[in-house]
């Protein structure tokens, strides 16, 4: 139980703490950032991949687990896309 508890306090700091990063960064910075957090998305997914795939965990782990994937996945993709739309505004027209 006090692990539970202490896992719900760090959850509920990184997302006070996502949220003060998230406004505090200007919308000039956010593009060139993303293909920075694609990075750090990729390591959510693979820490969701192991936690999707332990055969002895809870089925509430698994099921987190999954959504975990599929979140990071969604965030991962569309983050790629939005530096591939960026990238493409610097391109020289022919």
């Amino acid at each position: 139980m006090e692990i539970m508890i202490l896992q719900l306090s760090l959850f509920v700091l990184a997302i006070f703490l996502g949220i003060e990063l998230i406004t505090k960064v200007p919308p000039t910075l956010h593009t060139p950032l993303m293909s920075g957090t694609n990075a750090i998305s990729g390591i959510t997914l693979v820490g969701a991949l192991v936690s999707a795939g332990a055969g002895d965990a809870h089925l509430l782990v698994r099921i987190l687990g999954f959504l975990a994937v599929v979140l990071a996945s969604i965030n991962v993709v569309g983050g790629y896309l939005v530096t591939n739309r960026m990238l493409s505004m610097f391109k020289r027209k022919r």
